[in-house]
């Protein structure tokens, strides 16, 4: 008998937080492209995010395209905390507005990946006391008739790489500068007939009698 190990089954390999975010980008494309309908969205995205092994992944885009994933499944690459705002105990990995709306704000932890899908709804998400669980995580947003708001404060680096199909995926953020150390937010996803806006933190509402007796 030999004493060649036999290499595993890449299929019984442990998948990533970006192996489950490749697959969903192909499914809002595919949404996109006329080739998925909503109901079909919502429930391949519960699997996608459900989804503990890499085997568990590749069905889901099987009848999407010939090669939704890589041979090899995605290292993760941990980065260690700089900054006194990574780290924490990471909060929902999902937020969903259907016909209602949905605010994250204040003190929670924004976890490595985070899906926003508002369907003829809205979603605030406001990033300005927020934590985030690692140096860098990833916001994925799906607006189909619904909106998309996300707040960011100055001392956060932010990525927008969204797309915009019959809708806008846009940021509003005018002399913005890197931040060294600081965690790092990259926004994506897709807009159908919606609309997903970045914009920088809300400005303090003035005191209008102070401002008078000034």
């Amino acid at each position: 008998m030999s004493d060649e190990l036999v290499p595993a089954d890449p299929n019984q390999m442990r998948a990533s937080d970006a192996d489950r975010e490749q697959v969903a980008q192909v499914l809002h494309k595919a949404t996109a492209e006329g080739r998925l309908d909503i109901h079909e969205l919502d429930e391949r995205l519960a699997a996608v995010y459900s989804a503990k092994t890499y085997g568990e992944l590749v069905p889901i885009t099987a009848d999407l395209v010939l090669s939704g994933l890589p041979q090899t499944p995605a290292v993760p690459q941990y980065q260690p905390a700089t900054n006194d705002r990574i780290g924490g105990t990471p909060g929902s990995a999902v937020s969903v507005a259907f016909w209602s709306g949905v605010n994250r704000k204040g003190g929670w932890v924004v976890p490595r990946m985070h899906n926003a899908v508002a369907i003829m709804g809205g979603i605030e998400i406001d990033l300005t006391h927020a934590n985030f669980a690692e140096a860098e995580v990833t916001i994925s947003c799906f607006a189909f008739w619904g909106g998309i708001e996300i707040r960011v404060p100055d001392d956060i680096n932010v990525k927008v790489d969204g797309f915009g199909f019959m809708g806008a995926f846009e940021q509003n953020l005018p002399n913005r500068r890197h931040v060294p150390g600081a965690p790092t937010v990259r926004i994506t996803g897709l807009a159908l007939m919606g609309a997903v806006e970045v914009k920088g933190p809300k400005k303090p509402k003035k005191n209008v009698l102070r401002e008078l007796l000034d």
